[in-house]
């Protein structure tokens, strides 16, 4: 994806956001904050980008965002329940009335038969609602969670058209 195609991405989500005069935040852990820096490059994000976790160790999923370690020693971190739980922790520890949340495997390494690299789940709370997904993607790690990036903002623009 071109820096135009997401800079597009991020002004339309903006634009929904301000509409409803709603906050945005995010609770990442494959993409380091990747999410959160394609939000705030664009100039007056202050508008509607709250802030953003980056919870990239199981601790600090559970410090940062109250994630159950029962959960993740039970589901592991990259899964349904804990990308729930991130989403929904970050926005009660926010301002925000919207959040997106990511956790996966990036790679190279750290993948199973059960989780292959590329496999990355995501979690989005919007109007009182949490949904979540699962998806695969092909590459390297910088394309992995170039992927994650934009499966994340523009599922986050999807659902607030719905809204």
């Amino acid at each position: 994806m071109t820096d135009m195609n997401m800079n597009d991405i991020v002004q339309e989500l903006a634009a929904a956001l301000r509409g409803h005069r709603w906050q945005l935040c995010t609770a990442e852990s494959c993409t380091g904050g990747l999410i959160s820096g394609a939000c705030t490059d664009l100039a007056g994000s202050s508008d509607w980008f709250d802030r953003g976790f980056v919870t990239y160790s199981n601790a600090a999923k559970s410090e940062l965002l109250a994630v159950p370690m029962d959960l993740i020693v039970l589901h592991g971190a990259v899964s349904e329940p804990v990308v729930r739980a991130m989403a929904e922790g970050a926005l009660a520890r926010s301002n925000a009335q919207v959040s997106v949340a990511v956790t996966g495997v990036a790679g190279p390494g750290g993948g199973s038969a059960e989780k292959p690299v590329g496999t990355v789940w995501f979690g989005w709370c919007v109007n009182g609602k949490t949904i979540s997904e699962c998806a695969h993607f092909e590459g390297d790690r910088a394309r992995v969670r170039a992927a994650t990036v934009e499966h994340a903002l523009r599922g986050l623009l999807a659902r607030l058209s719905t809204v």
